[in-house]
């Protein structure tokens, strides 16, 4: 197990990533949390805030900031926390640098439009990593940092791998679990932003409960249907990382692909509603891959497929609504 006072370092300064950092420097762990931007490490060096993404929360002041990635060069953990577009930069810039050894944990969520790689691939083509590990859940990083309990997975092939992530983040607020399946964990994690569009969508046009939960059980199945083709585990979609993320983000206000929907529900385009965004929304780019992984995998995705017509051909929200509902009836 690695002990605390490890030297660990999380990439990826946005909401998330800087919530990690939080959690594992209330472990005890030695935390470094890396920034893009060198006008975020010198606010939060001064500040103690994350103004830019996480607003309201302090940092300990044990949690180094830093804009080098020379950081990762003597870590033995390394969260990797980037938005899924941007990773693939990240991961080159990584390589040669990162310590060989150190267990990289994959807490990014999304598909690579251009390579329909998930996250975990991305790191492991780009670094030649054999230590990995996926990180994802129900995971509102607002309230995590002001102590609400929550419950995460670590998935990993290697089972010592991913009880080693969760000794290193367990915690009377903070459950993690584990699983041996990082491809359906990272799939459930991917393709919930899309249906938080969606669920925005539905509430938007107050179209009522009913509605939105029968949207997300029938977004589950969907969910499923293209991770069984994929060669990911059945179960892992009923799990914390597919129903419980799926739940948590098609519920919540908060979450970012949920406003994404709400705003393509008032008849604004998703340029301009991008361009009014500091933070990423993961679903937006990510609907384009997993159309692309259906035709792939030879898998209907109905509900996806309309989520892609409202963003990128202009449909009507409430036509594509309407368009799933007078589908021809079929079994459950």
């Amino acid at each position: 197990m690695v002990e605390t006072c490890q030297k660990t370092v999380v990439v990826g300064a946005g909401a998330w990533g800087t919530t990690i950092s939080v959690l594992l420097a209330e472990r005890g762990h030695k935390v470094t949390l890396w920034a893009f931007e060198k006008d975020l490490v010198e606010t939060i060096r001064e500040t103690r805030e994350n103004k830019m993404f996480l607003p309201g929360f302090q940092l300990p002041e044990s949690i180094e900031v830093t804009n080098s990635l020379e950081c990762t060069r003597q870590a033995d953990l390394v969260f990797v926390v980037v938005p899924t577009q941007f990773l693939g930069g990240v991961a080159a810039a990584l390589k040669g640098v990162i310590n060989p050894d150190a267990i990289v944990v994959t807490a990014s969520k999304g598909l690579d439009i251009k390579t329909l790689k998930l996250p975990q691939e991305t790191l492991a083509d780009e670094l030649k990593a054999k230590k990995m590990v996926v990180l994802s859940g129900p995971n509102l990083s607002a309230e995590i940092s002001r102590g609400l309990p929550a419950a995460t997975v670590a998935a990993s092939k290697d089972e010592k791998l991913a009880r080693i992530v969760q000794e290193a983040l367990n915690q009377d607020r903070f459950r993690v679990y584990i699983n041996g399946d990082p491809l359906g964990t990272q799939l459930g994690a991917a393709l919930k932003n899309i249906i938080a569009i969606t669920a925005g969508i539905v509430d938007g046009l107050e179209l009522g409960i009913n509605a939105r939960s029968a949207l997300i059980i029938r977004a589950e199945a969907e969910i499923t249907r293209l991770g069984v083709a994929m060669g990911a585990e059945r179960a892992t979609f009923a799990g914390l990382s597919g129903m419980g993320d799926l739940i948590a983000t098609c519920s919540s206000t908060k979450s970012r692909n949920h406003r994404v929907g709400e705003q393509l529900a008032a008849g604004k385009t998703v340029k301009e509603i991008l361009g009014k965004m500091t933070a990423v929304a993961e679903g937006v780019e990510t609907t384009k891959a997993a159309v692309e992984l259906g035709k792939k995998y030879k898998v209907e995705l109905p509900i996806i497929s309309e989520a892609y017509k409202v963003m990128y051909e202009d449909k009507n929200a409430y036509q594509a609504i309407t368009d799933l509902m007078t589908r021809t009836p079929k079994v459950e």
